[in-house]
């Protein structure tokens, strides 16, 4: 394989989303007395995302920080969480630049930055990734996605910018994701693909546990991943 670069998807791939947002809950509960059931908050947040990103692509552009207020606002409505002041809506907000990486992550990203450049291809901003990288000790060599496009995946210039930020040709990239329908989109643009499970990621076993599309590499995670690409 002639790969160069390695760009991810981080949502539910790099870092576990849902139970670092359950966490930031469940902290916020005990601060406020609030009896909040925070596995459905984490999923209703959650779920309000790609509706969010659909409304932007007929719009204005706005970024991930400001999608996700706008899913905040309406939830908080529906969990009936009241007398919460404006800073702690959004340290709140925030939450989503403070998520934990996957357990086998560092060490397996630090031994694919070895042989390849890495990055971030996300839907979240790029102020979102230097938090998530500064928090979880992730040396990325660019953070790509959703600011430098101007757009969400998976629309194609999301990828395509990235290999140009690279200065690579699709078919020099490896798109790496635990979402089938993110690498069929980078597939579909010329990248190469390679498929990490995260069983757990929207709850137990409710995950990924292989690609349901063609892909290059798969891995049981990303440590796997890094073994069969030679790191």
């Amino acid at each position: 394989m002639t790969i160069r670069a390695l760009v991810f998807d981080v949502f539910g791939t790099v870092v576990d989303w849902r139970s670092s947002i359950i966490r930031e809950g469940e902290l916020l509960g005990r601060a406020k007395n609030l009896k909040v059931d925070w596995a459905a908050f984490a999923d209703a947040w959650r779920a309000g995302y790609r509706p969010a990103m659909s409304r932007t692509a007929k719009g204005e552009w706005a970024n991930i920080d400001t999608l996700h207020r706008g899913i905040l606002n309406e939830i908080l409505e529906k969990f009936s969480i009241r007398g919460l002041s404006e800073a702690e809506i959004t340290h709140l907000n925030l939450a989503w630049h403070r998520l934990d990486a996957w357990p086998d992550v560092p060490a397996a990203m630090a031994r694919l930055k070895t042989k390849f450049w890495i990055a971030p291809c996300s839907n979240g901003n790029i102020a979102l990734g230097v938090d998530l990288a500064r928090r979880n000790n992730l040396h990325w060599d660019a953070i790509l996605g959703s600011d430098v496009a101007g757009d969400f995946k998976p629309k194609p210039r999301v990828y395509l910018a990235a290999c140009d930020a690279f200065n690579l040709p699709p078919e020099r990239c490896m798109m790496v994701a635990a979402h089938s329908r993110d690498l069929k989109a980078a597939a579909s643009n010329g990248l190469r693909t390679g498929h990490i499970a995260r069983v757990d990621e929207y709850g137990p076993n409710t995950g990924e546990a292989g690609p349901t599309v063609p892909v290059d590499v798969a891995g049981k995670d990303l440590a796997d991943l890094a073994d069969k690409l030679g790191c």
